[in-house]
């Protein structure tokens, strides 16, 4: 596959772009622009050494836009309730086949 070469205003707008929009994510600007997702990343690392700040803290978030804290909790709400429900059809496994013994017609 041949490089793309972007004029270097392009490139200031992309990025320009990118931190205009604090919810937006790189895959998804990258997205719009049609430009490889790596592409725009590397634009944005260097404009952040080129001015010298830190790159634009990450904030985990899920899939439904929960933040990571959030989804966390809720999992181990669900493995304890998993594990409960494990220990009744355990329970009700061994007293199914306690009865099936006792009954011999």
């Amino acid at each position: 596959m041949a490089n793309k070469h972007y004029p270097v205003q392009f490139k200031a707008d992309a990025v320009a772009l990118y931190r205009s929009r604090p919810g937006a994510t790189i895959a998804s600007i990258a997205d719009d622009l049609g430009v490889n997702r790596e592409t725009l990343r590397s634009w944005v690392r260097l404009d952040d050494e080129r001015r010298g700040v830190s790159p634009r803290p990450t904030r985990a978030v899920s899939a439904t836009g929960e933040p990571a804290g959030a989804v966390e909790q809720e999992n181990a709400e669900l493995r304890r309730r998993v594990r409960e429900l494990e220990e009744e059809r355990d329970i009700l496994r061994k007293a199914a086949r306690y009865f099936a013994g006792e009954t011999r017609w």
